[in-house]
């Protein structure tokens, strides 16, 4: 039998396990919210970023901050994020309940997914396009120096059949042919392919040109494709990640057997993992090492919070945030493998040293690898692979941040979008198109590197540290835990509530210093930015953190109170509806509020409201008191 409360967007179920919040909808099963998290937290940072950093930062040395930071910073914020979507089933707006004075982190959440959606589009653009020339041409047109686009500082060096497989760098001569020549290597084709036929890009964002329709129509696409795979919410979202949060590690598997039988190989991945202990004397080792965890597992982007909050009430997400997280980091060594096989074949090609041809972000992505794979026999097959795994890697985070600014404002206001969600995503993806416009124009490189350097530099991690001090400290790491017991029908450990109130804040406070004292203003391949467009940077960044201020002031100012400390109090409290989404939970949880309370002997029902637990008023004039006692397997010790 179901039965409905006050709000008719809450179904209750006669069991409690299988109750769904259906108005707002639920993952149609556990796997579905497993591989949602895998394909968000596997982004393009774990085959273009990790890789050069670990060979940068000492090679397998650097494994050891990495893990550290891991298990000290990276798995306690997933699992804090995780159990705190789920236990409330709201988005990183409205979830604030918790603390109203806060609720600007779920803005500044949402404003940095926003800004990020706009220009990971862009690489999904790219990408559609290099997937288009791969199967368009017989042989890859980045390969060779005899094109339109190129330049006479254009130069393939490699071991050419024509001169007895020795090195020789190729060029082309005044009358237009190749040839052999003694020069050193200024651009390499797919570089000049990249800048100059793709991007076609101008000398500076003071001259933006023109748009590349080729790319627009790609822009348009990867946005089709968006909307396509989100339009119904979760519901089909959570069934495209089979596809697209497996399949890469297919792709990935081809492409390491094939890179393992090219020579070099070897010696790339030598070089990758070789470790290099001194180097963990270094304090920027250990900062890379804590940056790259922070960014890639993903807290403080919205997208945790959001996927868990569309959770069944009792799922173990202890479980998933203990599997997620070591998938990840594994996927980024794994990554590793893959980027420097190829990188070991392309130094034995060229001749060059392997730190000149390892890169990392665009250059990787779209000149290194491509200019390796140019070698390859059956170039087009191996190039559309590759840029095809980048799609489905990009596609799912590309999918987390957008579902996060849907999910976000329709149930900020449920009222007048939660029936025109497919017409309120159609919206969103138009407004986000329209907004990268500038990125596909010709000095639109410029614009993608001002975003990447400013939109979440700061933001981030001083969201994820004062989302972690309000749980822990104004909140409550005791009765966090108590909630997350309640949920997950099991205790835990000490080491959470350690590292939630102490250990984790801590280091996201050095992170967010480190990253203060080494910030140095944006510059790309030589280009300094003029004085407005750092300006324009900051305003960026600025975007995602003034709401916490400016929101914390108007929630004082409309704050009932007898003076401003009770204000103050009483917004950094939770309101009196926080708590589970669905009546049947919400009836166990009062009761177990109620019991704490009057066990541990509470003093005084101002107390109680302050703290958003119930008065034994409250309890009485609802009948609680009349509640069946809990089953077992949903008490809690206290």
């Amino acid at each position: 039998m179901e039965k409905k409360n006050s709000d008719s967007s809450l179904c209750v179920s006669s069991d409690s396990s299988e109750s769904e919040y259906t108005s707002r909808g639920n993952w149609s099963g556990r796997m579905d919210f497993i591989l949602s998290c895998i394909g968000y937290a596997v982004g393009l940072g774990n085959v273009w970023r990790f890789p050069y950093l670990c060979y940068r930062n000492g090679g397998g040395a650097f494994l050891v901050p990495y893990a550290i930071f891991m298990i000290l910073c990276g798995m306690p914020l997933f699992f804090l994020e995780l159990s705190f979507g789920q236990f409330a089933s709201l988005s990183p707006i409205t979830i604030w309940k918790i603390s109203p004075l806060m609720k600007g982190l779920g803005y500044g959440m949402v404003i940095i997914s926003g800004i990020v959606c706009i220009y990971y589009n862009i690489i999904i653009t790219w990408t559609l396009y290099y997937m288009y020339l791969s199967v368009s041409h017989a042989v890859v047109p980045w390969a060779s120096c005899d094109n339109e686009w190129n330049t006479d500082e254009c130069a393939v060096n490699t071991r050419h059949p024509l001169y007895n497989n020795s090195l020789h760098f190729l060029a082309r001569t005044d009358n237009g042919s190749l040839a052999a020549v003694a020069k050193t290597i200024k651009t390499s084709p797919s570089q000049e392919y990249w800048t100059r036929y793709v991007l076609q890009m101008s000398d500076g964002i003071e001259d933006m040109g023109s748009v590349r329709l080729e790319l627009l129509a790609c822009l348009a696409l990867a946005w089709t494709l968006v909307f396509l795979c989100l339009f119904k919410g979760v519901k089909s979202s959570g069934k495209v990640v089979y596809f697209t949060a497996t399949f890469p590690y297919v792709l990935l598997t081809i492409l390491l057997i094939r890179g393992c039988m090219l020579p070099g190989a070897a010696d790339g991945i030598r070089f990758y993992l070789s470790p290099n202990w001194e180097s963990l004397k270094s304090f920027k080792v250990w900062g890379d090492a804590a940056t790259q965890i922070f960014y890639s597992v993903g807290p403080a982007w919205g997208g945790l919070i959001t996927f868990a909050s569309y959770n069944k009430f009792h799922n173990n997400c202890y479980r998933d945030a203990l599997i997620v997280p070591l998938i990840n980091c594994g996927t980024s060594v794994y990554a590793g493998f893959v980027v420097f096989a190829i990188l070991g074949y392309m130094s034995y090609d060229t001749g060059m040293p392997i730190a000149t041809v390892a890169s990392q972000g665009p250059g990787l992505a779209f000149v290194a690898y491509p200019a390796a794979i140019s070698t390859l026999p059956i170039s087009p097959l191996w190039a559309f692979l590759f840029f095809f795994m980048l799609l489905l890697i990009g596609l799912d985070s590309q999918f987390g941040m957008f579902e996060t600014l849907t999910s976000a404002f329709i149930d900020e206001f449920p009222t007048q979008l939660r029936g025109k969600k497919m017409l309120f995503t159609a919206a969103l993806c138009i407004v986000e198109f329209l907004l990268g416009i500038p990125c596909i124009m010709n000095g639109g490189m410029y614009i993608v590197q001002l975003m990447d350097w400013y939109s979440a530099a700061f933001s981030l991690m001083l969201i994820c540290l004062c989302e972690c001090c309000v749980i822990s400290w104004i909140y409550g790491v005791d009765r966090f835990i108590m909630d997350i017991e309640f949920m997950v029908r099991r205790k835990l450990c000490l080491w959470w509530k350690i590292t939630w109130k102490f250990i984790t804040p801590l280091l996201v406070f050095i992170l967010f210093v480190f990253n203060l004292v080494m910030h140095e203003p944006i510059t790309f391949d030589g280009y300094k930015y003029p004085d407005w467009a750092i300006g324009l940077g900051w305003v960026m960044a600025l975007a995602s953190m003034m709401p916490i201020l400016i929101i914390a002031v108007w929630t004082l100012y409309n704050t009932p109170g007898r003076n401003p400390w009770e204000r103050l109090v009483r917004s950094v409290r939770p309101t009196q509806d926080w708590g589970p989404a669905l009546e049947v939970h919400r009836v166990e949880y009062k009761q177990i509020l109620y019991d704490n309370s009057f066990s541990n002997q509470k003093p005084s029902p101002l107390s109680a409201e302050l703290t958003g637990g119930p008065t034994r008023g409250d309890v009485e004039k609802r009948g609680l008191h009349e509640t069946t006692a809990l089953s077992n397997d949903c008490s809690l010790p206290v």
